[in-house]
């Protein structure tokens, strides 16, 4: 964790030469371009450390004695609200203007050839696309550009299956060209507006100092300069605090008149959160996650989707898991399928199966053999040699596809634990019990992020992302797991 009170100072050089946010990181300084105090003010500094503290006889400082220990340097934020606003229009003339300049090359006809049928698919493609990748970018670990590809893909390969079902007359050269310039185009943009960023000035005193300060999180300056600059006018910048902090009144009463300038004052939990991508409680209330009880409109939608895709899913599989159980057998004597009693939704327990990728071993009765049993560890001797391929690209899970259409498993969801194990975190961890509120997944959030884990010092941190996820569900973190699961496969992180 990085300290707010010794950050080294960052230079102000642009690349491209565009003007930069300049902050001065310190007990002084504070200044934006056009802003009266201006460099020339900022050079003629001393340096001295940040405060950490807002004690209420701490002295203010004046203007005439900014002092700063360097610089750090921040894109404006007036162009991501430019891109943010138009990026959908220049995202289809991005598309359009190519596609189009080459369809007249080829003398082509704008009124045959399904034209107006493929440019309506085109639209809806590049439309729905750029919707999803901007409902991503709002949750945490969400890299944007690795999703840019397989979400376009996705999303042009079902208009297209649509159009073929519903024989809807289209040209297939002139929806190729314009998709693949979308394709390009929204890759561009995604990578431009990774270099426009926010400026949000962190002000320590309690729990803030868990925010890292990196990229555009930046350490505030004393309250007279902070004051300074919200009177200019400028709303393209963030303060973040911890507002459950006793603060002094100066700063109390900057975050009132920070909020009616029209600059955004945010509690330091959303930000750190959406650093870690978890969620720490120190007790269930509605303060702390909203509400005890997850999203419900959605939940009722959920089940829905994972009903539909189970049925979808189980026909294609079949002939997949019979492969499987045969090369399973073969591999090693016993049966193809492995059962156990797992801790499901709202401590109900269940029998999940998976195909069998262990040795097939003697039942143990004690309460620490069992949980010793349930573990698997690094290089554990009891994987069989399919077994090892089976779970590092986490096909053995595939059968619990028939738990998903019987209700106690849905597709994403918090890992389900066997009985075991989970009466033990129970027992150690606090609020582990209140994992499950939602249904238990075959893939989750931890797992994309965190990986495979036993110990309880390693559970804890599990349970944080699954508290992250219960606070955040809905379609676009449910997507966005779907996307990290295939990546997760097909690089076999965690695996065990």
């Amino acid at each position: 964790m990085t300290n707010m009170s010794t950050v080294a100072p960052a230079t102000c050089a642009s690349k491209d030469g565009e003007n930069l946010a300049e902050i001065a990181i310190g007990s002084g300084a504070f200044a934006f371009p056009g802003d009266p105090v201006g460099k020339d003010a900022l050079k003629s500094t001393k340096p001295a450390a940040l405060s950490t503290t807002n004690d209420v006889n701490q002295p203010e400082q004046s203007n005439s004695k900014l002092e700063s220990v360097g610089f750090a340097a921040v894109p404006l934020h007036r162009k991501a609200e430019l891109l943010k606003r138009f990026e959908l229009p220049l995202l289809l003339i991005g598309a359009f203007g190519p596609a189009l300049t080459l369809w007249a090359a080829f003398g082509r006809s704008y009124v045959a050839g399904a034209f107006f049928e493929t440019s309506a698919a085109l639209i809806v493609s590049i439309s729905f696309s750029w919707y999803i990748l901007s409902r991503l970018k709002d949750h945490a670990n969400a890299r944007h550009l690795s999703y840019v590809l397989p979400v376009n893909v996705l999303v042009v390969t079902g208009v297209f299956t649509v159009m073929a079902l519903l024989r809807i007359p289209y040209s297939g050269s002139f929806f190729s060209m314009g998709a693949s310039f979308g394709v390009a185009a929204s890759f561009l943009f995604a990578v431009y507006g990774r270099r426009l960023v926010k400026p949000h000035v962190i002000v320590s005193g309690g729990r803030a100092n868990e925010i890292m300060l990196t990229g555009q999180y930046l350490p505030a300056p004393a309250a007279g300069d902070l004051e300074h600059v919200i009177k200019t006018g400028r709303r393209d910048w963030v303060i973040v605090a911890d507002l459950h902090y006793p603060h002094s009144e100066n700063y109390e009463r900057l975050f009132a008149k920070a909020a009616l300038a029209g600059v955004p004052v945010y509690h330091f939990r959303e930000i750190a959160e959406m650093q870690s991508g978890q969620v720490k409680i120190s007790h269930l209330s509605e303060n702390e996650l909203g509400s005890l009880i997850p999203n419900v409109s959605y939940t009722s939608v959920k089940r829905l989707i994972d009903i539909l895709a189970a049925l979808l899913l189980i026909p294609l599989c079949i002939p997949i898991f019979a492969i499987l159980a045969l090369l399973i057998k073969l591999d090693s004597p016993g049966s193809a399928f492995f059962i156990q009693e797992r801790m499901g939704f709202r401590g109900n327990t269940f029998r999940m199966i998976k195909f069998r990728t262990m040795r097939e071993r003697i039942k143990t009765h004690g309460e620490i053999e069992q949980r010793e049993d349930a573990m698997t560890k690094g290089e554990d001797d009891r994987i069989t040699r399919i077994g090892r391929f089976l779970r590092k690209v986490r096909i053995d899970e595939l059968p619990q596809v028939f738990n998903v259409l019987r209700g106690d498993m849905s597709f994403i969801g918090p890992r389900p634990e066997a009985c075991s194990l989970s009466e033990w975190y129970d027992a150690e961890l606090p609020f582990y019990s209140y994992r499950h509120i939602v249904r238990p997944g075959i893939s989750g959030w931890a797992q994309v992020n965190q990986g495979h884990v036993t110990d309880v010092a390693d559970v804890l941190a599990k349970l944080r992302f699954d508290f992250y996820y219960i606070k955040n569900i809905s379609l676009w973190l449910d997507l966005l797991i779907a996307l990290k699961t295939l990546r997760v496969i097909g690089t076999g992180l965690g695996a065990r």
